[in-house]
């Protein structure tokens, strides 16, 4: 069964740092692109970075220079590194498989809560 498991939200102050982890079971994880995923107003999901099989890298202008994406094939493992968090970044974050350039599989998401 495929699944996507999320962790590591959390509540910080404005300025501080979390890092995400999307266990992956189910499926050959070194072979598909995956990503992070966050609702913004107007649209269900907006892709916050992507990585693909030979690790190259996508992020949202949002969080270019502050979230760092990364993959552990070993341990079939999807994180997320989130620098210097806005108020902005406030949101359930959702890991989720790429099948071509589209989301195919989700996670149940992460509650990331950033305080002024």
């Amino acid at each position: 069964q495929v699944r996507l498991a999320e962790s590591g939200g959390g509540s910080v102050q404005a300025g501080g740092s979390l890092k995400l982890s999307c266990a992956a079971s189910g499926f050959k994880f070194d072979t598909y692109r995956m990503g992070w995923y966050r609702p913004v107003p107007g649209k269900e999901r907006d892709m916050v970075s992507t990585i693909g099989a030979g690790n190259d890298i996508t992020y949202a202008d949002s969080v270019k220079g502050r979230f760092t994406i990364s993959r552990d094939n070993g341990k079939n493992t999807l994180y997320l590194q989130m620098n210097d968090l806005k108020t902005d970044d406030t949101a359930v974050y959702y890991c989720a498989r790429l099948y071509g350039r589209r989301p195919d599989v989700w996670g149940q998401g992460t509650q990331v809560n950033v305080s002024s």
